[in-house]
């Protein structure tokens, strides 16, 4: 008994405060009649307390139970003083054709050059490498260790260049397509070159890549820099967390510091390097992104690439004497140089941190909130957020996520990551109400998805910034709920969908753009509530690479000529089982339909395709029904080649079907639902919508058997989605509907792949 309390009881008390919620918020419809104003400003009040409540509750048990990790100390491996190292013990690999040459300058500080160099050994890169080790006429004679260094080139100056120019002689002499410029003074950790690398080949316009700067205590020493007006610098994010969101995701950025570095030699070298005009050290790197902007290649930064500088060790600290007194000269200098482009395009100093960290000074912020992070190999929704972000960056916005759950799903949020979307996670994440407080005004738009979460974001949306306010509602829950309450006729389940009218029409209410999948979904929606701004978007961008670098619909080639159809007579019934429609759908197509399609067809079988499957669902599997869950979009690609048809036999739903739109794409002939062809307008003229389970079953019996109406069914499908779910169809109205310009010039490939689990 005391178990079964013990898990019972967590959960009767979150039923307790969500019914408390809903009844409030009912209540506040009420006050509406009496005053509006009211009404808004008591909902606001009963969600302020909601959030701080739950929320706020939520997030100090994660910190009690997941404390800020101990700042690292001597005894971690960067910050321990390291052993004498023997010069001969470091072997590196010296390739004749090198894709990458690592450039390490040095003058003097031996002992760091070799722990620099015995860190590459420990983290070698995939890539092939050779290691160019400039001693700048350094006149003692330790300098002779570095020689009895295997698998490194060792170049002497016969006089001092100094920094700028022993780097610049070192890119003339090297062999690698990249240049790697990496201080002395530094300790690479794992990824270090790769990730780097990894950028050039996902984004077209890349001209310099910079790594993540750690001090040696643990601490973050740059994620990328920011250039102000008045020319000087700042080392983003210097003494903050390495791991919090700001600093974790690719992004462009003002310049990165040359201590560690990638640029493609041939750029390098066409634009003569690093200018000598800033020798000996100091506002080169600043100078060269500058410069290959002009070109029209970026600046990255590169998270996944870290380096830890052990700062101060090559030239000081003391701004008044040595090299480290050209860094205020140099600064003036590069002011000079730069003094209009500083003026149009970069902010005073100190002010806007978010945009200038972003170089955002002319693009749109977004912020999009969902409840989770999206899983795209996983759900239909996830998908259509997945290619909003998309969408997003290619019209050259600045994207945000705010999972609700602040869960940060591993493989999914890294994907993110990547795309160059900051995504916020974590105990230790400042609070919604908290991180508006001091970035709402960078704001110039917010997304909310879902009417879980718009309900509870929506009202501190209002309160933190001035944002414009968009909702998607992926579907019309309220509908949704109610299809399925009259299906068993459950009184509690019509008046939960009662509930969730409620909820929507409020969203509706207070939001200022309201979108939905689908014209049908966006006329009921302004039949409810007139004053309303709605739009529908096209949901789903198939048969191009999806912003993961996953072929979205496994990238079906456009086609106007019939497929042939395939040997066999299997039936394919795709679905996500987190969604309790799917589990009704293939409960009654197995239990209603198949036993009359066998009775025609003894050779039929049903594969079912999906993630998470039920109890019930595993009851159902047999001679003539297959499972195959959680599977990877190549593995998917072939269960729609190896079917004959497919079916969406959905009895309950709303919003546009994202497995329907993949079997129209896929031209695999189809037999669904009225259900499953929602939203989807004269469908019906091209694929049978069929009701009862004898129709049903025929129709699904006649593309089994029919060559000739096969080949006439898929040609007219493919035609069908093609001209409707295309990557630009869908940026086109998601810009369209959020007031937004043209897309930028795509600068994101998608020749690498994310394998999720």
């Amino acid at each position: 008994m005391i178990s079964v309390a013990r898990k019972i009881l967590p959960l009767s008390l979150r039923t307790m405060a969500y019914t408390a919620l809903v009844h409030s918020l009912l209540f506040s419809r009420f006050i509406d009649k009496l005053s509006p104003t009211l009404g808004l400003w008591s909902r606001r009040a009963i969600l302020s307390l909601w959030w701080n409540v739950t929320v706020r509750f939520r997030l100090w048990l994660r910190r009690v139970r997941d404390p800020a990790p101990a700042r690292r100390t001597d005894a971690d491996p960067w910050a321990a003083p390291w052993p004498d190292l023997a010069p001969e013990d470091i072997v590196l690999p010296l390739a004749e054709a090198p894709a990458v040459s690592v450039i390490i300058p040095t003058y003097g500080q031996i002992a760091y050059t070799l722990h620099c160099l015995a860190s590459i050994a420990a983290h070698l890169p995939e890539a092939s490498i050779e290691i160019i080790v400039v001693d700048d006429a350094f006149p003692g004679g330790e300098v002779g260790a570095l020689a009895r260094v295997r698998g490194i080139r060792l170049l002497r100056n016969e006089t001092n260049l100094g920094f700028i120019r022993s780097c610049n002689a070192a890119a003339r002499a090297a062999r690698g397509e990249f240049l790697f410029f990496l201080n002395n003074d530094t300790e690479v950790r794992a990824g270090w070159l790769d990730q780097s690398r990894a950028v050039f080949e996902r984004r077209t316009d890349a001209g310099i890549v910079g790594s993540k700067l750690l001090s040696e205590d643990g601490t973050l020493q740059e994620a990328g820099g920011i250039i102000w007006n008045d020319g000087s610098g700042w080392n983003h994010g210097r003494g903050r967390d390495p791991d919090a969101a700001a600093f974790n995701y690719a992004r462009e950025v003002d310049y990165c510091s040359g201590a560690a570095l990638m640029v493609r030699r041939a750029v390098f070298l066409d634009v003569d390097g690093f200018d000598e005009a800033y020798a000996p050290a100091y506002c080169e790197d600043s100078d060269l992104s500058f410069r290959l902007r002009q070109q029209g290649l970026k600046t990255y930064y590169q998270p996944r690439s870290a380096v830890v500088h052990f700062e101060g060790v090559s030239n000081g600290r003391d701004l008044r004497h040595g090299v480290k007194a050209y860094q205020t000269i140099n600064q003036a200098r590069f002011l000079r140089t730069w003094q209009d482009e500083l003026t149009r395009n970069h902010f005073p100093n100190g002010a806007h941190v978010l945009r200038a960290g972003d170089r955002a000074r002319s693009k749109p912020v977004v912020l999009i909130a969902d409840h989770l992070v999206p899983e795209p190999d996983r759900d239909a929704g996830s998908r259509t957020m997945v290619a909003f972000m998309r969408a997003l960056l290619d019209a050259g916005c600045v994207v945000k996520f705010w999972p609700f759950n602040l869960h940060p799903t591993p493989g999914y949020t890294q994907a993110l990551q990547d795309m160059g979307i900051e995504v916020f996670h974590g105990p230790r994440q400042a609070q919604f109400p908290e991180w508006l407080r001091h970035n709402g005004a960078d704001l110039d738009l917010v997304l909310l998805s879902r009417p879980d979460v718009a309900d509870v974001l929506l009202p501190l949306t209002r309160l933190g910034t001035k944002a414009k306010v968009a909702y998607y509602g992926h579907d019309l829950h309220f509908r949704r709920m109610r299809s399925q309450a009259d299906l068993s006729q459950d009184m509690g389940q019509i008046r939960a969908s009662e509930v969730m009218r409620a909820r929507e029409m409020a969203i509706w209410r207070n939001a200022d753009l309201v979108l939905y999948p689908s014209e049908e979904e966006a006329a009921m929606v302004r039949a409810l509530v007139p004053a309303a701004t709605v739009h529908a978007v096209v949901p789903y961008a198939l048969g191009v690479p999806d912003a993961l670098g996953v072929p979205d619909a496994l990238g079906v080639p456009e086609r106007r000529d019939a497929r042939n159809p395939p040997a066999g007579k299997t039936i394919l019934f795709v679905a996500g089982f987190g969604h309790p429609p799917n589990a009704e759908a293939a409960l009654w197509f197995a239990r209603e339909v198949l036993p009359l399609v066998l009775a025609r067809e003894p050779n039929a079988r049903l594969m079912i395709v999906g993630s998470n499957p039920l109890p019930s669902i595993l009851a159902l599997l047999g001679p003539f029904i297959s499972l195959f869950a959680n599977v990877t979009d190549a593995a998917l690609a072939g269960f729609y080649a190896e079917a004959r048809a497919a079916v969406v036999p959905l009895l309950a739903g709303a919003g546009v079907k994202r497995k329907t739109v993949e079997a129209l794409w896929h031209g695999l002939p189809l037999v669904v639902t009225p259900v499953g062809a929602q939203g989807l307008p004269g469908l019906d003229a091209i694929v049978p919508v069929e009701t009862r389970p004898d129709a049903f079953a025929a129709a699904v019996c006649d593309v089994l058997e029919d060559d000739a109406l096969w080949r006439r069914q898929s040609l007219a499908q493919s035609v069908y989605a093609q001209s409707r779910f295309s990557d630009a169809a869908l940026g086109e109205s998601l810009r369209r509907a959020l007031g937004l310009g043209e897309p930028a010039p795509v600068a994101q490939s998608c020749a690498s792949t994310v394998v999720m689990a």
